[in-house]
């Protein structure tokens, strides 16, 4: 497996390391990162992983929106120049480490360090799977497409322009842990995490790094919505380099008794326990997350990042607030104003049959055996069955 970048790269390789151990459990799975990657001890916990093991990677940069302006940016084009360099080590690594590896298979989810790994793999003739939880696919995925046996892809393939003899519908991995919690478990699960003096809990995550622009709006509306909702317990995820800064504005801008009520951490592995203890989610809009929250049914409050390749986040939102399965706020509208979500949170909390609504949308959306279709496809390619069937 070779992943990295965000935990939206990782946790879906994850879930299918662990439904490839289930399904067979001497399998053994290694997972290639990239040197430097601030989430690499991640798979390294992992039980499900066997061996990890990085190589360089270099990243293209182009953000949605700037259009023929980023020709002209010099910080830009340096960077890339210089990540080009990194690719070429990168290439030159993988392809000694495949030899010495000879995996069966190597899946993807698309990152950058896909790029090196699977290029190699392409020279030297080994099958590799990639996958797509967009609707847009990723530029490592497009620049390794023509050599990949398989792409399994999270929506209908017709989407896709990969070629359809060649993909196959699988959904998007996520862990077993999540799935929707009954009443009695949600309460059990408060308990755990030391919230069951909570009668309504906000969970926040912009991602792996966090989401700046997202923390510092969800900071600017928690003294009303504490004041407003005595018995609320605010969950904010705020991403590893975050922590700390967030942190030390909550101490400066809420009282003792508040501060009690707010529980800041940098990063999470078992974020399915937070998140299932949630009345509310408040969230970026990418694929994997959103994939996650609806496996748990939960009420979504979905600001996408719109500068992100290929507005793809945009997309993955305005599909899910066409079917009436989220509440979508714009980025531009807390840029204007942070307390732009407060209309959004205090409707969900005010009225309950909304976000009983939302959620029942949203669960609707849920595919939880993902993982489970991916592992078989890549069991399947292994042993030489024919994809055309399924």
């Amino acid at each position: 497996m070779t992943g990295g970048g965000s935990g939206g790269h990782i946790t879906p390789a994850l879930a299918v390391a662990h439904e490839l151990k289930q399904l067979r459990p001497d399998v053994h799975i290694t997972y290639v990162g990239q040197t430097g990657d601030s989430l690499g001890d991640v798979p390294e916990q992992d039980k499900n992983i066997d061996q990890v093991l990085n190589v360089r990677a270099g990243k293209f940069r182009r953000y949605h929106g700037e259009g023929w302006r980023q020709l002209f940016d010099i910080g830009t084009l340096y960077k890339n120049l210089r990540d080009t360099m990194w690719l070429l080590v990168g290439i030159w690594q993988s392809f000694r480490l495949l030899g010495k590896l000879q995996p069966d298979v190597i899946f993807t989810r698309g990152s950058y360090v896909s790029v090196p790994v699977c290029l190699a793999a392409a020279l030297r003739g080994m099958p590799y799977i990639t996958h797509d939880s967009d609707a847009v696919p990723s530029l490592a995925n497009r620049i390794i497409a023509p050599w990949a046996r398989v792409h399994a892809v999270a929506l209908p393939k017709e989407i896709y322009s990969y070629p359809a003899k060649k993909t196959v519908t699988v959904g998007v991995p996520i862990s077993h842990k999540f799935y929707r919690l009954s009443e009695v478990e949600i309460i059990s699960e408060r308990k755990r995490l030391g919230l069951e003096k909570a009668h309504r809990v906000l969970f926040m995550t912009g991602g792996g790094h966090g989401a700046d622009r997202l923390n510092k709006a969800l900071m600017s509306c928690v003294p009303e919505l504490l004041e407003r909702y005595p018995d609320l317990w605010v969950v904010h995820i705020t991403g590893r380099n975050l922590e700390a800064d967030i942190r030390r504005r909550y101490k400066q801008n809420l009282s003792a008794d508040q501060q009690k009520h707010v529980v800041v951490k940098g990063f999470v592995t078992n974020l399915h326990q937070y998140s299932g203890a949630a009345d509310v989610v408040l969230t970026r809009a990418g694929m994997t997350s959103l994939a996650e929250f609806a496996a748990q049914a939960k009420a979504c409050v979905v600001v996408p990042n719109p500068q992100l390749t290929g507005g793809h986040q945009l997309k993955n939102a305005k599909v899910l607030a066409d079917r009436k399965a989220i509440r979508l706020v714009s980025e531009d509208n807390i840029k204007n104003d942070p307390r732009a979500l407060m209309p959004a949170l205090t409707d969900l909390f005010d009225h309950p049959d909304k976000a009983k609504a939302l959620r029942d949308r949203l669960s609707e959306l849920a595919q939880p055996n993902s993982a489970h279709l991916l592992a078989m496809v890549l069991l399947e390619l292994v042993e030489g069955k024919s994809l055309e069937t399924q």
